[in-house]
């Protein structure tokens, strides 16, 4: 049960304008995407973070932990114990504990951690009194907050070159048995407890609240920009307004999740509503896109292009481009946007790759997209066929760039590693949507999850890109903050189109964007500084990934530090 040691941290140089402390709450997130998510908000510099979060149990051992704070053995533990790059000892993390992630800017120079630690005992001290827990200190040479002699929130973290990591536990309402097994922090004549355990029922949403408040006041001197993933709220709430006026056709747990996320189903545009003049895509069935479709079919190979009804496939089948999609057509997952099948998925095509490289060497293409459906049925989520078609174009196509549209393989390492390792030219695994919309739109994904993928291919040295589909609900300022998100994750190509209802079943679109607001949008995304933006009311994944990927590579070289020439031998 014992996870691998974190790798070190390599942080890059802070830099930019810092602007406002984007607040997240995130909901459950694992613990290794927690910790992806972090390092590639502190290796990039970009801006001020606040992550709120719970964890599923796990158990982290600091720096200064020992085995022999761990009372138990490993297997014993209700979840992993995991080595962490933090200050301090061994703590417990769960449902029921808020953990808090500042990745902010701290002043350099001696005492620069104790003071950053005082600063973040500070703010949960001041959101305890907030929320009635008046009683609530600090005890000298003992990091945390404490109520009397019982610690309710540990702290503990990590500061390189001016930038944070890590941050604190608070004990909201969680079972606190899980710290019967360790000796919690280290510190064996202390007890632990909770806001719940000290009389004060508070709701998550509200101790969230509190401290991101109190948050704001140290570190959102340029001011605070706050999006959260849906709360949960009990399914009969939820039922009694998806029972309202809705969307015709639309199945009730979708309308649930809708109005889960405040969004109001009855508002949406009508089922038989005719689509503006921008969306409609001219039907081009020439030579070019008939040879294509012929040599897909002799070939039984399946396109995304047609599984999800891409409005574009006239325009890159006419033009001889497809994006090949790997491990059958069947997916086991069901995103309330999606065309493509859900039944159960039979097993994978060991042919597949070689078809598709076929496919590739055929069509002279100099640009290659690869895509899958979901495949959780699987121990790797399908990740093998990425990598053994990506090795199947480069033995036939050398000279041919591999775009790969990945799905998050559960955010496991190992599966995205051997993604990763096959070194494809660029990794696009798409947001989606915006934090609030999440549940709603792919209810078996991950807002912080998808962001960590992202964060690890980056990490890996690969160009990413992700993309957004617009018109399910969500409000500009969230799209700009989900951009800034990426870009803060080092994401380098977005793409942004409009969402089109596949059938009645499916999610009801909330509006349509017009043209000029994908305009403005791109041009604040060209500011965020990503290298491509292509945003328009058809854009989709693929759509022009040649152009973008040729605009990465060449941001990637502009911005590559110029050569030192060697030092003459007699200097």
């Amino acid at each position: 049960m014992t996870a691998p040691v974190a790798a070190p941290l390599r942080p890059g140089p802070a830099r930019g304008p810092r602007g406002p402390l984007r607040v997240r709450w995130l909901g459950r997130v694992a613990y290794r995407d927690g910790i992806a998510l972090q390092r590639a908000l502190h290796r990039g510099g970009q801006g001020e973070h606040l992550l709120l979060l719970e964890h599923p149990s796990v158990y982290t051992l600091g720096l200064r932990g020992t085995p022999d704070s761990v009372l138990v053995p490993p297997e014993r533990l209700d979840g992993d114990l995991v080595r962490a790059d933090r200050g301090g000892d061994v703590t417990w993390h769960g449902p029921g504990q808020l953990v808090g992630y500042p990745v902010v800017s701290v002043p350099s120079g001696p005492g620069t951690t104790p003071a950053h630690v005082a600063t973040v005992e500070q703010v949960v001290i001041d959101a305890l009194a907030d929320l009635g827990l008046a009683g609530a200190t600090r005890h000298p040479g003992l990091p945390g907050v404490w109520v009397g002699d019982r610690k309710i929130c540990a702290v503990g973290v990590r500061l390189t070159r001016g930038r944070s990591m890590h941050g604190f536990a608070l004990n909201v309402d969680p079972d606190l048995s899980h710290f019967d097994a360790i000796v919690p922090c280290g510190i064996p004549d202390r007890g632990v407890t909770s806001l719940a355990a000290e009389g004060l029922g508070v709701p998550m949403r509200a101790v969230a609240d509190a401290v991101a408040a109190r948050a704001a006041e140290r570190w959102g001197t340029a001011g605070v920009e706050r999006q959260d993933v849906a709360w949960r709220v009990p399914a009969e709430d939820a039922a009694v307004v998806a029972g309202g006026p809705s969307a015709p056709g639309a199945p009730v747990r979708l309308l649930g999740r809708l109005a889960a996320a405040g969004v109001d189903a009855s508002a949406s545009v009508p089922l038989g509503e005719r689509k503006p003049p921008w969306l409609r895509a001219p039907a081009r069935m020439g030579e070019p896109f008939r040879a294509l479709q012929h040599d897909l079919r002799e070939r039984r190979l399946t396109t995304v292009c047609e599984e999800a009804g891409c409005p574009n496939i006239f325009e890159c089948w006419g033009a001889g481009t497809a994006t090949f999609m790997l491990n059958g057509d069947r997916c086991t997952r069901a995103c309330g946007f999606c065309l493509v099948d859900t039944r159960r998925p039979e097993a994978p095509d060991a042919g597949e790759p070689e078809r598709v490289a076929e496919a590739v060497e055929a069509l002279a293409l100099e640009h290659a997209v690869l895509t899958a459906v979901a495949r959780d049925d699987l121990p790797d989520g399908g990740a093998a066929a990425f990598a053994a078609t990506i090795d199947a174009v480069r033995r036939r196509c050398p000279g041919t760039a591999v775009e790969v549209l990945i799905p998050d393989c559960k955010g496991d390492p190992g599966a995205l590693e051997t993604i990763f390792a096959a070194r494809p030219d660029v990794v696009n695994h798409n947001l989606e949507t915006v934090a609030r919309l999440q549940r709603a739109v792919r209810p078996s994904a991950s807002y912080a999850r998808s962001l960590a993928v992202l964060a690890l291919a980056g990490a890996a040295g690969l160009t990413t890109k992700s993309g957004l589909i617009l018109g399910m609900g969500e409000a500009e300022d969230e799209v700009l903050g989900a951009l800034a998100d990426l870009r803060a994750v080092g994401v380098g190509i977005v793409t942004l189109g409009q969402y089109l209802r596949p059938t009645a079943a499916h999610l009801p679109v909330a509006r349509w964007w017009h043209p000029e607001e994908f305009d403005r949008l791109a041009e604040r995304g060209k500011a965020m500084g990503f290298a491509h933006v292509q945003a328009s009311p058809l854009t989709r994944s693929s759509y022009h990934a040649r152009d973008a990927a040729a605009a990465a590579a060449a941001a990637a070289a502009s911005a590559a530090p110029a050569a030192v020439p060697a030092a003459h031998p007699g200097a």
